[in-house]
């Protein structure tokens, strides 16, 4: 006899097949787990900030661009002087208003090539900030799709402690009406009574993990769980083995992507750092009007044009200081790469593990809960003619029920391991996973204000 057939004749057509756990939801209208992510992508408000994150590091590169802008300045004052003036015997006095314009212009012509140290500083401190937002929606896609599951499984536990109580109170009663003609103890009713109670428990229990499952989805997602579908395989994306998963992971993921620009940026801000110890050399304009200065000169105006040199002998020794920062910040980043790395190739292995042991435990439960299906059936006419107690029976529809929940709990897993693999190799995004959402390019804010010369509106970025 298959195990379909098994699991059919036992009430539990949701658990049939080596396939996800079905839970007796129909699929018309149903929500599948590629809306639900979609839903994430665009709601999930730690994805939407780490986005505004993302466009406010892009303002980086247009203010270390403005060291290659002039910069222009004007200046006005005005106010009554009282004065005093002797010339050749002539003493003046009186009150006079003073009056300055003046509009000032300068220009950094050289500056130790800090200004494009700075830009490649802020380009690569870009590039790693989408390398973090990368992260940061793989993160949330993968709860999503654990808050999906996690939902999946608790509606199939909550009804397999359900089914689980109703049979205990059929035993119950089938056992009372036993023992009211005498045919067994007041300790088969005890027994029963027991299992009922702990059935009820656990009946219990199972509405609280779904309202906890639920609470978490609907704070991942952004919306309450409807009727939802199971979810379509994705280990067809997934490499061959565990060394080519590590080796992607080591080449594709995010973080180890944005801790690469990192480092990057700290070389580069070493010599931002370096160049504190080089001249300067700047060009400044300046034209000016005055009244009323004195009493001889009613009017002044002028303009100049200065170039400026300035050395850096010596200055306390923080440039020294702020040098030896940047390589202590150098050195740190290039082992956070290690670190990454490292991270990446233990959570490759620790999820391809589960998902090889999921397959295994998916196979023994399926095994299972066929045999524990025979034997309730087998106990349950043993005790009808006497041969097996009311505790085998009991025992029995527990032993059943458990298997069913360790498959549940399997199928569960092995999707979850799945979309974790997906993400160490960094493909669990809207792109790769075909989800019907328009997709968020980070570049087109960076666009919209590399070049940016003026303006105190934030472009949308969209």
């Amino acid at each position: 006899m298959s195990v379909a057939r098994l699991v059919r004749r036992s009430g539990y057509a949701f658990l049939a097949g080596a396939g996800i756990v079905a839970l007796g939801m129909g699929s018309v209208s149903a929500q599948t787990l590629e809306a639900a992510l979609g839903m994430a992508y665009v709601n999930n408000p730690t994805l939407n900030s780490q986005r505004a994150g993302t466009r406010a590091v892009d303002e980086k590169v247009p203010q270390a661009l403005s060291g290659y802008r002039p910069t222009l300045g004007a200046s006005a004052s005005a106010g009554p002087e009282y004065g005093r003036q002797t010339s050749g015997g002539v003493t003046t006095s009186g009150w006079l208003w003073p009056r300055q314009f003046a509009l000032t212009a300068a220009y950094t012509l050289f500056n130790g090539f800090t200004t494009a140290n700075q830009t490649r500083t802020a380009e690569s401190q870009v590039r790693g900030s989408r390398e973090t937002l990368r992260n940061t929606e793989q993160t949330v896609l993968l709860n999503a799709a654990t808050a999906y599951m996690n939902v999946i499984q608790a509606i199939a536990l909550l009804d397999l402690q359900r089914k689980s109580l109703a049979a205990f109170e059929q035993e119950l009663r089938a056992t009372r009406d036993r023992f009211n003609v005498g045919e067994v103890t007041r300790t088969d009713v005890a027994q029963a009574e027991a299992r009922v109670a702990d059935a009820q428990y656990q009946v219990s229990q199972a509405v609280a993990n779904l309202s906890s499952a639920r609470a978490v989805y609907r704070q991942v997602i952004g919306v309450e769980p409807g009727r939802l579908s199971n979810p379509r395989s994705i280990e067809g994306m997934l490499p061959a083995n565990v060394d080519r998963v590590i080796s992607s992971g080591l080449n594709h993921h995010p973080a180890v992507k944005a801790s690469e620009f990192a480092v990057d940026a700290a070389v580069f801000q070493v010599k931002v750092a370096e160049g504190g110890l080089m001249p300067n050399l700047s060009l400044q304009g300046q034209a000016s009007q005055a009244y009323d200065q004195s009493f001889a000169v009613d009017k002044l105006g002028g303009a100049s044009v200065t170039l400026n040199l300035s050395v850096p002998i010596y200055q306390g020794g923080v440039e020294y200081a702020n040098i030896r920062q940047a390589k202590e910040l150098l050195s740190q980043a290039r082992i956070d790469v290690d670190v990454n790395r490292d991270a990446i190739r233990a959570q490759a292995v620790q999820f391809w593990g589960a998902l090889e042991a999921s397959k295994v435990q998916i196979q023994a439960a399926q095994a299972s809960v066929a045999a524990n299906t025979l034997a309730l059936e087998g106990v349950r006419e043993e005790w009808r003619v006497g041969q097996r107690t009311t505790t085998d029976v009991l025992n029995a529809q527990r032993d059943l029920t458990n298997s069913q929940s360790a498959l549940v709990v399997a199928q569960r897993d092995r999707v979850v391991a799945a979309y974790s693999l997906l993400s160490i190799i960094g493909r669990l995004d809207a792109i790769s996973l075909g989800l019907k959402v328009n997709v968020y390019d980070p570049r087109v804010h960076y666009d919209q204000v590399r070049d940016s010369w003026a303006g105190v509106r934030t472009p949308d970025g969209k």
